[in-house]
């Protein structure tokens, strides 16, 4: 049966989309894949997180692994499986939202609740190894540096106790504090407080809030000697949104994973994706990003909890190539995701030059590396990813220059796309991250690059997974990401589309094509066989698959973006140009 699984995962062409990325729920989903253009189309569909129960990051801040009931039905999933296509979920293994049940319970309770060590108290994790200022504990030196930060200033997020005090708990990614407007009724326990000074009161502290001001340098001007009482309130009164690390050292961490693999294998799951796991392992002294051997240790005790829920692991990891960290997760004989393809796509297609793509496509078929590779996701574009690094005093080469990364960034910058920045801990700017833009639109919108984009994606190893707005041909959504604010840049690429969108969208040549060519690559047998890469000239692809009689070649200029797709299955012979 396992043999089954693997061999039908590795073929397939694999949908990626949100529960409502297509009309407002997965059902919608499922009724464009009913239509007759999807059919063989698809074997594999990676849903994102908002398929669970979520309030923050699109998804990634799970609140808990139960059906979205909004967005999901049981009988999505029944139907799902009458088509035959097989379903990949993310556990988000770092963290857990601020409405989680266990740091609710953590919120209500305090030191009486039995998640109190669930997550990462930050002080007490970082107690002697650095010096106390404003209640938080700001790490020595030599421990700050090491840490790896996903956004400006320290990881954490201060929380109230029932008892009034504040702790800062470890807090990787993001947050929101909202602080909620006041009535004179929520003052009454100040005592001294007329009801008239109780009104001017509200209508200063609200337009505050109103206007984003500091509340603790607010000038309460003639009611100064309320204000410490009236801050109180509004703390004991403010919600939080927040995606809390969970401490991995807590046996009931370590629980709440066995009850969420197996429920994610009762809902179909057989691909399952690490979404931030090498955040997880934290040791004071190491980096707090897949630091070893703590990192290693983790991966393999949920790697055993997954055997026994017959998962296929798919650990998320985003470095630098010269870190060499997917060589090493593929050694442990894990599938890796090819976040060096979107970059090596665009720089291929806007150079006419095969040479870097070609670099990647043979160290994947040379080491069989077990890859998912994409052109376009729920995220940025990867340029980081494709850069050098230096390790123990030796500089590993990147698959490009950083001139050339420069040069892909720029160029999607100048098409629309938006930026995503890594900070170190004082909140300075280290390096760019990722460029937000839809793929299409990073192509200059050219359509005939769309196409030969992803039809050397369908000839690359791997599975290929498609992002729902690619295969439409989805360009930038600016109104999307202005809307969502400063942190809203991947909206730009987050678009959902209609019922009559999908039916616009059916009618263009390069929705049909690509949907042909994805078939091709979901159907033919002559991709379970071998990968041979031809020799040609650099401005030039050539790629053939080969399976007893079965054989399946691309040839592509990557000049002027024109190619031809040879196919023999069956004793049946046919080209097409493209």
């Amino acid at each position: 049966m396992t043999e089954k699984i693997n061999q039908k995962i590795s073929n397939g062409v694999m949908l990626n989309a949100y529960p409502d990325s297509i009309g407002n729920k997965l059902s919608d989903t499922i009724k464009m894949l009913q239509l007759p253009e999807f059919k063989d189309v698809f074997s594999l569909f990676y849903v994102l997180p908002t398929f669970f129960n979520s309030d923050l990051d699109r998804g990634f801040s799970v609140i808990d692994y139960n059906l979205n009931k909004d967005l999901v039905s049981k009988d999505d999933l029944k139907a799902l499986d009458e088509l035959n296509i097989l379903l990949k979920f993310d556990i988000v293994l770092n963290h857990l939202s601020v409405a989680s049940p266990q740091f609710k319970d953590l919120l209500e309770n305090g030191e009486n609740s039995k998640y109190k060590d669930f997550f990462i108290d930050w002080n007490i994790f970082w107690k002697g190894k650095g010096i106390l200022n404003n209640n938080i504990v700001i790490p020595n030196k030599e421990f700050l540096d090491k840490l790896f930060m996903r956004k400006s200033g320290l990881p954490i997020l201060n929380v109230q106790f029932p008892d009034g005090s504040e702790k800062p708990y470890w807090n990787t990614f993001y947050q929101e504090i909202k602080f909620n407007t006041i009535e004179k009724e929520d003052l009454k326990v100040i005592e001294g407080l007329s009801a008239k000074n109780a009104l001017l009161i509200c209508e200063k502290v609200n337009f505050a809030i109103k206007n984003n001001l500091e509340l603790k340098t607010f000038n309460f001007n003639e009611l100064e000697q309320y204000k410490a009482a009236t801050l109180n309130i509004l703390y004991k009164k403010r919600s939080y949104l927040g995606q809390m690390d969970v401490n991995a050292k807590s046996e009931l961490v370590w629980d709440f994973y066995e009850e969420t693999l197996a429920k994610v294998k009762s809902f179909g799951c057989k691909i399952l994706r690490l979404d931030a796991f090498a955040y997880l392992h934290k040791e004071i002294g190491q980096t707090n990003f897949f630091n070893k051997p703590g990192t290693w240790n983790y991966l393999e005790r949920i790697n055993q909890i997954a055997k026994k829920n017959d998962l296929i692991l798919l650990p998320e990891i985003h470095a630098e190539y010269g870190l060499q960290l997917h060589d090493e997760v593929a050694k442990e004989n894990y599938q890796i995701y090819d976040f060096f393809l979107p970059g090596l796509m665009i720089h291929t297609l806007e150079t006419g030059n095969n040479k870097a793509l070609l670099t990647w496509i043979n160290e994947i078929i040379n080491k069989e590396y077990k890859t998912i590779n994409m052109l376009g996701c729920h995220d940025g574009i990867p340029v980081l990813d494709l850069k050098g690094k230096e390790v123990d005093g030796n500089y590993n080469k990147g698959l490009l220059e950083d001139k050339e990364i420069e040069s892909i960034m720029n160029t999607i910058m100048d098409r629309g796309g938006r930026i995503k920045n890594l900070y170190d801990p004082s909140g300075k700017k280290l390096s760019y991250y990722q460029v937000n833009a839809t793929f299409f639109s990073a192509l200059g919108e050219v359509e005939q690059k769309l196409l030969l984009a992803r039809a050397i994606q369908m000839f690359m190893p791997g599975i290929p997974q498609v992002w729902y707005l690619d295969l439409f041909a989805g360009t930038n959504n600016y109104v999307a990401a202005d809307k969502a604010g400063s942190a809203g840049h991947k909206e730009i690429n987050r678009t959902s589309l209609s019922k009559e969108e999908i039916e616009q969208g059916l009618q263009k040549k390069v929705v049909k094509n690509q949907l042909k060519i994805m078939r091709l690559r979901n159907t033919l047998k002559a991709f379970s066989g071998q990968i041979n890469i031809r020799e040609v000239s650099t401005n030039k692809l050539s790629i053939l698959w080969l399976n007893k009689n079965s054989s399946a070649q691309l040839e592509a200029n990557l000049e002027t973006f024109i190619f031809s797709i040879s196919y023999e299955e069956d004793n049946e012979k046919v080209k097409l140009n493209f």
